[in-house]
């Protein structure tokens, strides 16, 4: 059944790391309830969620996930098509059935499912958090450990996360053909544009590509200086390969990241991804045209963009301060009209 299942879901273009983590979660659920799925009842469903839910405690979209991985796998094997439901009749005396309905399953009913409690970077903690970065990588190096190289790379990976608006796919999958000149913002030189090749993509397609284009002053020294003192892989194409020429896990960034925080007393609520809501948030502070940051996000509908739109309180009283006093312009230029004609 999982085989046939698998070789569905090939059919379908799906990822290889989807259709992996969608088969441990019906061996997890066999292992949970102690059946085979011919056996499979909407009891056992609605227990099985139930530990989910109070016992491991895991996310809404996390038994969502469950939910769809475990509601196709149902729908396959209780398709007369593939006939498993004869063969599980002539064997067992009974056959598969969908248990999983909309009655017991999570559904999805807004756009966007992360935590409340993340948000993006003030801009005091960015600096903050790149000014230790920086400290570290000069610590490191001062000891003659190795270490400093791996310092230095992740530094960058943060920095370059937040400079485009990058998820740690794309930044990690950047290589050095992937920067080229702008000729409508020759400052920045060579690294005018970024052209991010493994984008989001939608279900059964392969990653989205988009170009990104610097906005930051900052951005190409910080890149130029890497590539020139801090690669240390001349042959390779990647821009950040790790100690074994490869490409850096998440895992390796994401727990630098948790040792800088907590030394600069950065609560929880900022986390890896919070690079790009920062990134969003302080272009559509700073006056740039919404549209515009929804096309270097490469977000489809604007709705997207607007989740990540954590304008600051200081933002919004100056905007709502800005909008009073034009109003408030107005209304005497009209009423000095006025009174000119009277």
């Amino acid at each position: 059944m999982l085989d046939g299942w698998r070789n569905q879901q090939l059919s379908r273009n799906l990822q290889f790391e989807t259709i992996d983590q969608r088969a441990r979660c019906v061996h997890r659920f066999i292992a949970h309830c102690n059946e085979e799925p011919w056996n499979w009842t909407p009891a056992m469903v609605e227990e099985f969620s139930a530990d989910l839910r109070s016992i491991h405690h895991v996310a809404h979209s996390t038994l969502r996930g469950y939910h769809n991985a475990l509601r196709a796998f149902c729908s396959y094997v209780s398709n007369p098509d593939y006939g498993w439901d004869r063969v599980c009749e002539a064997l067992f005396g009974t056959h598969p059935a969908q248990v999983f309905s909309e009655w017991n399953t999570a559904r999805h009913i807004q756009e966007y499912d992360g935590q409340p409690t993340k948000r993006p970077y003030t801009r005091e903690e960015l600096d903050a958090l790149f000014e230790y970065a920086d400290e570290e990588v000069a610590r490191v190096g001062a000891t003659a450990r190795k270490g400093w190289q791996a310092a230095y790379r992740d530094a960058t990976m943060m920095k370059l996360a937040y400079a485009y608006g990058l998820r740690f796919v794309e930044v990690s999958h950047l290589q050095t053909v992937d920067f080229a000149r702008n000729p409508h913002a020759r400052e920045f030189g060579k690294f005018g544009v970024c052209k991010v090749r493994y984008g989001k993509s939608h279900r059964g397609s392969p990653p989205k590509p988009r170009s990104v284009l610097t906005v930051w002053h900052w951005t190409p020294p910080i890149i130029d200086d890497w590539l020139e003192n801090g690669r240390g892989h001349p042959d390779s194409l990647d821009v950040f390969p790790s100690e074994r020429s490869g490409l850096v896990s998440e895992s390796t960034l994401i727990r630098r990241l948790h040792r800088y925080r907590t030394a600069l007393g950065i609560p929880k609520a900022v986390d890896l991804h919070s690079f790009r809501r920062s990134y969003a948030t302080h272009l559509l502070e700073a006056g740039w045209d919404p549209r515009f940051v929804q096309d270097q996000m490469g977000h489809e509908h604007a709705s997207t963009t607007g989740i990540y739109q954590f304008t600051s309180d200081q933002f919004r009283q100056s905007t709502l301060r800005s909008a009073l006093d034009q109003t408030m312009k107005e209304a005497l230029r009209s009423a000095e009209k006025g009174g000119k004609k009277q």
